[in-house]
C-alpha cells in the first residue's frame, strides 16, 4: 500500500524534530512526549505521526495527548471528552484533559487563552515527567504570524514569526501546510474538528486567514504563504544573534544602581533598544504588554532626548538621573 504523501510529510517533520529533541540538551531523552491536541486537523495529524514515530524508536517513548478546555464556547466540555476519546483511539499511551480560566485583564481573548493554555501544558509536562510538548502550528500559521507582525510594525522580533522551540515547547510542523495536515487526516480516516473561532471575523487572525492571505494569493500569485514563512525563517537567526549580544550587554551595563547610561550609549542602536527592553522586563513590566512605543520612550530617556518619567505596563515607572536609568513601582493615585 502506497503511503499518502501528506502523511509522509507530517511523519518526516515529526521524526526530524524528535531526533533533535533526543539530543543531550534534553533532561530526559527517553522521557514521554506530550502532544497538545485541540481536535483540529493540525494537532490530530501531529498526534498520529508522533504515535507512529515513537513506536519505531529503539526506546519506545510514551505519548501523552493533552487537550485544554478554555471554556469559551458552548459545549466545550463535551468537545474535550470527544478529543480525549480520539487521542486514545489514535494510540496515545495517556490522555489528559485540563480546564483553564481565561482572564483577559484588559488583553485580547486570543492572547489570554494562549497564555493560560501554555501554562497548563507546562504543568502537564511536569506531571508526566516530560521536557517536550509538541504544538501543531503549521507553515500557514507561521505566514499569518509574519504578516500580522508586518502590519503591526512590531519590528524584527515579530516578523521573524514563531520560534521552532522555546522552553519545553516544540513546533515540528512549521514546514508543513495546513492542507497537508487535512489531507493526512483524510488519508488516515481521522475526523477532525473545525474551530468556529477560526472563521469568526471578529478575530484578526481569522480575517487574515480567510480574507487577507487569499486576496494576496489571488493578486500576487500562489506561494505568498510559503514566502512569508520563509521570510520569518531567514530573519530568526539574525534576531537571535542580536538577542544574544543584548543579553551580554545587559549584564555589562546593569548594576545595583540601575542601567549605566554612559556604558549603554556606546552600544549600537539595535542593542540599546533590546537592553532597555530587558531592563523593563526585569523591573516587572510584562512582555505581552511592553510595546514598541514603550521601548522607544526608554531609548529616548537614555539618550537624554526627553526628561521626566516613562510609565510602563505592570505599574512600573522608568526615570533617569545623571548616570543611570532606574525603575521603581508606579505610585498609586491618591
Amino acid at each position: 500500500m502506497t503511503l499518502d504523501p501528506a502523511v509522509a510529510a507530517v511523519r518526516l517533520a515529526v521524526r526530524r524534530d524528535l531526533a533533535t529533541t533526543s539530543s543531550a540538551e534534553r533532561r530526559s531523552p527517553d522521557g514521554p512526549i506530550v502532544v497538545a491536541c485541540s481536535g483540529g486537523a493540525d494537532s490530530l495529524a501531529l498526534l498520529a505521526a508522533t504515535v507512529f514515530e515513537t513506536r519505531n524508536e529503539p526506546t519506545r517513548r510514551r505519548v501523552v495527548g493533552a487537550v485544554v478546555d478554555h471554556g469559551l464556547q458552548d459545549g466545550s466540555a463535551e468537545h474535550t471528552d470527544t478529543v480525549i476519546a480520539q487521542m486514545a483511539r489514535l494510540g496515545a499511551d495517556e490522555t489528559v484533559g485540563a480546564r483553564v480560566e481565561v482572564r483577559t485583564d484588559g488583553r485580547g481573548v486570543e492572547a489570554a487563552a494562549r497564555e493560560a493554555r501554555y501554562a497548563v501544558l507546562e504543568q502537564v509536562a511536569q506531571s508526566a515527567g516530560s521536557d517536550t510538548v509538541l504544538l501543531g502550528h503549521t507553515l500557514d500559521d507561521q505566514a499569518e504570524t509574519v504578516l500580522l507582525g508586518l502590519t503591526r510594525g512590531s519590528g524584527g522580533r515579530s516578523i521573524a514569526g514563531m520560534r521552532p522551540g522555546f522552553g519545553v515547547f516544540r513546533r515540528p510542523l512549521l514546514d508543513v501546510t495546513r492542507a497537508q495536515t487535512e489531507q493526512a487526516c483524510a488519508a488516515e480516516a481521522i475526523e477532525y474538528w473545525t474551530d468556529p473561532h477560526n472563521a469568526d471575523p471578529r478575530f484578526t487572525r481569522s480575517r487574515v486567514r480567510h480574507t487577507v492571505l487569499p486576496t494576496l494569493e489571488r493578486e500576487l500569485g500562489p506561494g505568498v504563504a510559503a514566502t512569508l514563512a520563509r521570510t520569518g525563517q531567514l530573519l530568526r537567526p539574525d534576531m537571535e544573534a542580536l538577542d544574544d549580544l543584548a543579553d551580554l550587554a545587559f549584564l555589562e551595563v546593569r548594576g545595583e544602581d540601575g542601567i549605566d547610561v554612559e556604558s549603554l550609549a556606546g552600544q549600537p542602536e539595535a542593542i540599546r533598544s533590546r537592553v532597555v527592553r530587558l531592563a523593563a522586563l526585569a523591573a516587572g513590566s510584562p512582555a505581552s504588554e511592553l510595546f514598541h512605543v514603550h521601548v522607544t520612550a526608554l531609548v529616548a530617556l537614555v539618550a537624554g532626548d526627553v526628561r521626566g518619567q516613562v510609565q510602563l505596563p505592570g505599574r512600573v515607572t522608568a526615570y533617569r538621573d545623571r548616570t543611570h536609568l532606574r525603575f521603581r513601582p508606579t505610585e498609586a493615585p491618591h
